[in-house]
């Protein structure tokens, strides 16, 4: 065999081993299944198992292809194109002739460059945070302080779920129903649905229940108010 057969051979097995496996046929699929169907229990696992680590992978390497990197703000940039991505995954028509991988590999590249975009536009008008006064940042600064044991906690949740199952009291209305049946779902999945933020929370729950932003909030206000409630009778040791 020549040096030059070798160096062919070579070449063909270094393509094929960067072949990607982390959106396959099966990711292709499950993306359609997931645009053709109305189950909200049936949306979450095709989600959850496969689009979303396939949306993941593919957001993460097209920022490192195209040095999306270089924008101040990428982590929040990349979260917000993943939920963006989720919320357009029903309207992907496989009839069109695109793959899935290149329908959204596209979509995706191109939100990026109109970020890039209006990232230049605001660059002059950006504010300094480095000059904000540390008591002040300190004051915006959302923290988190975990004051409950884990025993306590423990059994905070346990009365929360007996709480949330007693709302569905078959006299509730089909968007409360829906949105309710949508909350079990994401409290149920917390470890493995990416929830980014308050906004992605709505966004995601539009996307499985089919409600509007605002029927949606009509529906967790209700759902506010007996969690307060709840909540209160906890703090007194009422529960």
């Amino acid at each position: 065999m020549t040096q030059k057969s070798k160096n062919s051979k070579t070449r063909r097995r270094r393509r094929s081993s960067s072949k990607r496996h982390y959106f396959t046929q099966v990711h292709e699929d499950a993306i359609v299944r997931y645009a053709n169907i109305d189950d909200i229990k049936e949306r979450t696992v095709l989600y959850v198992q496969y689009i979303q680590p396939a949306f993941n992978e593919m957001v993460d390497k097209i920022i490192f292809t195209y040095k999306f990197t270089n924008l101040p703000n990428i982590v929040e940039l990349r979260d917000e194109c993943k939920i963006w991505l989720t919320m357009i995954l029903d309207k992907y028509d496989p009839n069109k002739g695109s793959k899935a991988f290149s329908y959204f590999s596209v979509i995706t590249k191109n939100w990026f460059i109109h970020k890039v975009k209006k990232n230049a536009k605001q660059a002059k008008r950006e504010v300094d945070f480095d000059q904000i006064p540390s008591d002040l940042e300190k004051r915006h600064l959302v923290t988190y302080n975990q004051y409950e044991t884990k025993r306590e906690k423990s059994e905070f949740w346990k009365h929360l779920w007996e709480e949330i199952d007693s709302w569905d009291n078959g006299k509730l209305k089909p968007n409360d129903l829906k949105v309710l049946q949508a909350v079990r779902i994401l409290l149920e999945s917390s470890d493995d649905i990416e929830i980014f933020n308050k906004k992605a929370i709505y966004l995601y729950m539009r996307e499985i229940t089919g409600p509007n932003t605002k029927q949606i909030v009509n529906s967790l206000n209700k759902m506010r108010a007996k969690y307060r409630d709840f909540k209160g009778k906890w703090n007194e040791g009422d529960v």
